[in-house]
């Protein structure tokens, strides 16, 4: 099974949320920056490396906030796992995106996400 790890960034009560380009899957939709986890790395590390390809920040890793299976029509399920971004290191560059934004989680379920992140999205809004 393919694991996707969603980096948490928040900035004065507001989370990074990112915009897909038209030349990617699923373009136009939003997103948490992120990817997938490579051969003989842990979530932690996966993401670490992909906040420093898609942000060119240097993280450090914070708790798993929240890990579920999603499958997409047509598409084998995927382990999603949504890591809090405990600090970081350098401005983001937002320029492996369409466009980002902070938004506060209520704001986030107003944004057309991918629908494997609807769900925590909704779960984030609605408080500890």
């Amino acid at each position: 099974m393919t694991t996707v790890v969603a980096g948490i960034l928040e900035k004065d009560g507001k989370i990074l949320a990112c915009r897909r380009r038209a030349d990617q899957d699923h373009a136009g939709l939003w997103e948490f920056p992120g990817g997938k986890l490579e051969a003989g790395e842990n979530p932690a590390e996966a993401l670490r490396r992909e906040l420093r390809e898609e942000l060119s920040i240097e993280a450090s890793i914070g708790d798993e906030l929240e890990r579920y299976e999603f499958a997409y029509p047509g598409r084998k399920p995927i382990l999603l796992i949504f890591l809090r971004v405990a600090s970081w290191q350098g401005q983001p560059d937002y320029q492996q995106f369409a466009e980002a934004r902070w938004e506060t989680p209520q704001g986030l379920t107003e944004l057309p996400f991918l629908e494997g992140d609807i769900a925590f999205n909704r779960r984030l809004a609605s408080g500890p």
